[in-house]
């Protein structure tokens, strides 16, 4: 293909700003685990900026700032999540789109929409930074309400969703045209997945353009005073678990395409993957109460439909379980692998050459535990038993915190170092960090996953609270959950350090001399079955399914819902457990009491 510089520094740009953005949120991951395991107290780095900052510019008040660990720690884990779940994840999804599509259809983007797309992202990423650093969206990823954040963080959430949903669109005059000018033919697969990644994208986030439309972004601006929080929680849900299918397809579009050809194989069945994606269309939605086990106003059945479904979304998983063992195999006996698992053996885990396959296969083997994590969210019963503890966060580092991280992480140097003609620096650390981040994530998910069952919580701050060392020998004191804060912190900090060897490969890479022109070359896999079956080589009839899923098993839950007799809640700042109308209250009559002493 011919590259235009345009096109080039779109996927470019796309990559490397949220791989800045993402070394503010891994920064605030280590914060996480140290503030939790009550080891930390305050944010050394953020405090010494502060005061650097105050006496340069000599102002007082910045020296001021309450950075206590009871407020920093909510600070922390909004930026964390939301940079690193949502804004790295959408603009890597909206890149992979702009480099998979044009390449596997053989046409050119429209770089002038594409530019559109990312111009629309960055500017909602503006807004929503900006109240995020400025401490006024400490809501963490979710925002559930009553916790309520500054307007432009719902404004920058939804302008970050239009631009995805902009960059997307422009792919549709691609595959019109390759339609027209390929009658007949198969779609190929790595189309398929990104086109059900984003029909998922599409489908999922217009629940959360209701939520801040309706709901959120008049209560921030102060047009009204309470927000209907099961109805908000509802909605968000309605979106929150399909997001994880958002992330995990680009995912499983390299595992499927690319993963057998850099192992040395051939993928063992082309239809499996086409299967995979339609079930994951299908299935994928219709799923979101299950987090809301525990919530009141919504029917027990639905939530047994809603489990059952689960279930259900299991299935494209344990498919593909078996196809990449299958295509693995394959490959491992090309390589001369011999016995019943000689060809584990042969595997390239550590050629510098085809350092890709470290990124996807540490991440497969990560996943296996996150599936099985996963299938003890759905039971009613187990989840009742885990919901809202440490354990939820080591499941989700389990899936989304590794299989996908590892596979956009390697996937975004491959690009960068493609499109910029660069050659991939410092491959043996390269190599190294998939495995290292390995050994990280087992024992941080453990850790939180165990002290979890022990209902150690999640979303609130522990260091200040029940792990303090200055509640020692109080009645308040959870030495019970102690070790397994100190196990996840271990864990924290070595996923931390392979992170930074990531960041510092990437950099030396992106910052090299180049080498040659730039190129984009996948590696494509051949199918070893490749038969052809009209039925999964077009989405829409899987999309029609959906809906009708989607309308079934949600129209109940939301009648359910908006019958409940909730009050409305006001708004609430998560360091305190009093309104924020209160609060003020408390504080201007506090004001007013110093200044009469005066």
């Amino acid at each position: 293909m011919e590259l235009s510089r345009s096109y080039r520094n779109l996927i470019r740009t796309e990559l490397i700003v949220p791989i800045v953005l993402l070394i503010i949120g891994t920064y605030g991951g280590l914060m996480q685990v140290l503030f939790r395991a009550g080891v930390l107290h305050y944010d050394p780095v953020l405090r010494l900026l502060i005061d650097t900052l105050g006496a340069v510019f000599g102002v007082e008040a910045l020296r001021n700032i309450d950075l206590q660990s009871s407020i920093m720690y909510y600070w922390g884990l909004t930026l964390h999540g939301v940079l690193n779940a949502i804004v790295f994840t959408t603009f890597f999804a909206v890149a992979f789109g702009n480099a998979v599509v044009p390449y596997f259809l053989r046409l050119p983007l429209n770089t002038r929409v594409g530019w559109l797309s990312a111009t629309v992202m960055l500017i909602g990423v503006g807004f929503t930074a900006f109240a995020m650093l400025s401490g006024q969206a400490s809501v963490l990823y979710t925002f559930y309400p009553p916790l309520k954040a500054h307007p432009t963080f719902y404004l920058g959430a939804a302008l970050l969703i239009v631009g995805s949903w902009i960059g997307a669109a422009n792919w549709i005059p691609l595959y019109r045209r390759w339609r027209r000018e390929h009658p007949g033919e198969k779609v190929p697969l790595a189309v398929m997945g990104m086109f059900a990644t984003f029909i998922i994208w599409f489908i999922a986030t217009l629940s959360v353009a209701v939520e801040v439309l309706v709901l959120l972004l008049p209560w921030s601006l102060g047009w009204t005073e309470t927000v209907d929080v099961p109805l908000a929680r509802a909605l968000f849900w309605f979106f929150g678990h399909p997001l994880v299918y958002f992330w995990l397809l680009p995912a499983y579009v390299m595992y499927y395409t690319m993963l057998p050809k850099v192992a040395g194989g051939k993928l063992f069945s082309d239809a499996a993957g086409r299967l995979v994606f339609g079930l994951f269309i299908l299935f994928s939605i219709p799923v979101g109460a299950h987090h809301q086990f525990s919530d009141p106003g919504i029917g027990t059945q639905w939530k047994l439909l809603h489990t059952a479904l689960t279930y259900a979304v299991a299935i494209p998983s344990l498919i593909t379980a078996f196809t990449l063992a299958a295509s693995l195999e394959y490959a491992g006996r090309q390589r001369g692998g011999r016995g019943l698992f000689g060809w584990m053996t042969r595997l390239p885990y550590f050629d510098r050459q085809r350092w890709l396959f470290s990124y996807w296969i540490a991440g497969l083997f990560i996943f296996i535990f996150g599936g099985i994590s996963g299938i003890v969210n759905a039971s009613y019963n187990l989840n009742l038993a885990v919901h809202n503890t440490a354990w939820i966060p080591g499941h989700f580092h389990l899936t989304v915190g590794s299989p996908v991280l590892l596979a956009f992480l390697g996937m975004s140097l491959f690009l960068v170092a493609q499109l910029s003609g660069k050659e991939v620096r410092w491959k043996g650390v390269v190599v190294a960090m998939p495995y290292l981040w390995l050994i990280g994530v087992l024992i941080f998910s453990w850790g939180m996953m165990r002290g979890g069952l022990l209902g150690m919580p999640r979303r609130t701050y522990l260091g200040a609270g029940a792990l303090s060392p200055d509640l020692q020998g109080t009645p308040l004191y959870r030495a019970d959950w102690a070790p397994y804060a100190e196990i996840a912190m271990v864990g924290g900090i070595i996923m931390f350090v392979a992170m930074v060897l990531y960041f510092v490969a990437f950099f030396v890479t992106l910052f090299s001399r180049r080498v040659h022109e730039a190129a984009l070359e996948f590696p494509v896999a051949e199918a070893y079955h490749d038969e052809p079956v009209r039925a999964l080589n077009r989405l829409a009839p899987w999309v029609v399914a959906a809906v009708v899923l989607i309308v079934v098993s949600y129209t109940p839950v939301l009648i359910d819902v908006v019958r409940s007799s909730f009050k409305p809640a006001p708004a609430y700042v998560p360091e305190y457990n009093v309104p924020e109308k209160q609060l003020q209250q408390m504080t201007d009559q506090e004001t007013q009491g110093v200044a009469k002493q005066r």
